[in-house]
């Protein structure tokens, strides 16, 4: 189930003396007025859109007022940031790194068993595991004003694919501009299922191979296998990696996978003018989204709101002459 259909348009514009060069770690550059820059984001304005670029992108910064180019502070890996209750540690399984490379053929039966399809009465899209108890990512736009969401999923037992639906689905978050939902399986005779790892797109580089399973127009279990040929796409806004992997409709909220079997995005539109020009979600995004689920925590007692609003504190008032 695919919606988003993407255009590419080139603007050329002035920029102020003041203008700054961001050179990137895959060898692009930006230009533009650095708005501000954060901890762990630079906030740069190019004159038609303003971009949020990751510290972990950047590798220096060049600016007309100081020519010399300044070496960008190298990144603190963060701790992983938990949220309480439930905590977000070990609800999701992050890659270790010490997986070694292995072709896909080698690959896709131990992970096709992690990848389902979602189906909604308004179409269908693809999904992963993320943990054994059952909760699953997939594309916001695959469950865009649904309640009545089924889970196609492939066990395997004794050698043989074991198909089984399940009807008893419960939307946890949403994230609409992120377009990602979180999921989960509630029958009372689901099993434990097989999970996927979470790796790391930022040490990914231009050329690497990757490849998707999904089920593109309802063929489910299909692979495609391709190239990474970008890593900072700016689409509306927001930064997309670009793949040369087959990207249909079906395939949204499904994993695009590195050659360790690691997810390092989500598969979420592709231009349709055009073949080999596919795109997913960065995974740094989507653990952003799982670390702060109560954020985007879907309020189940008002399904027409996607999103559930906290009251706001009441004001103190003053206590006078007591």
């Amino acid at each position: 189930m695919l919606k988003l259909i993407a255009t590419l348009t080139a603007v050329s514009c002035g920029l102020a003396a003041s203008a700054a060069t961001i050179q990137l770690k895959d060898k692009a550059s930006v230009t533009g007025k650095i708005l501000a820059e954060k901890k762990d984001q630079i906030i740069l304005d190019i004159g038609y859109t303003v971009l949020s670029i990751p510290r972990n992108q950047v590798v220096k910064i060049s600016s007309d007022e100081n020519p010399k180019a300044q070496s960008a502070p190298a990144p603190t890996p963060a701790p992983p940031v938990e949220v309480s209750p439930p905590p977000s540690k070990g609800f999701y399984a992050n890659a270790t790194g010490g997986t070694k490379e292995r072709s896909v053929r080698e690959q896709v039966d131990e992970l096709g068993e992690a990848v389902v399809q979602v189906r909604t009465p308004g179409g269908l899209g693809s999904g992963f595991f993320i943990n054994e108890d059952g909760f699953l990512i997939t594309n916001f736009h695959v469950t865009e004003g649904e309640t009545q969401i089924s889970v196609e999923v492939y066990h395997q037992k004794n050698g043989q694919l074991d198909r089984k639906i399940y009807k008893q689905v419960r939307i946890v978050a949403l994230n609409k501009f992120a377009d990602l939902a979180l999921l989960k399986i509630e029958d009372k005779d689901a099993s434990k299922f097989a999970r996927v790892a979470l790796g790391d797109s930022d040490v990914l580089a231009v050329g690497d191979r990757v490849f998707a399973i999904g089920s593109p127009l309802g063929l489910e279990r299909t692979v495609t296998e391709g190239i990474l040929s970008t890593k900072t796409r700016e689409m509306q806004g927001t930064l997309y990696l670009q793949t040369t992997a087959q990207i249909n409709p079906g395939n949204s909220g499904g994993p695009l996978f590195n050659m360790r079997g690691e997810v390092v995005g989500v598969t979420n539109m592709k231009i349709t003018v055009g073949e080999g020009l596919g795109f997913a979600i960065p995974i740094e995004q989507v653990k952003f989204f799982l670390n702060h689920r109560d954020s985007y925590a879907y309020d189940n007692d008002n399904p027409s709101n996607p999103y559930r609003y906290l009251e706001p504190p009441s004001r103190v008032k003053a206590q006078v002459g007591k």
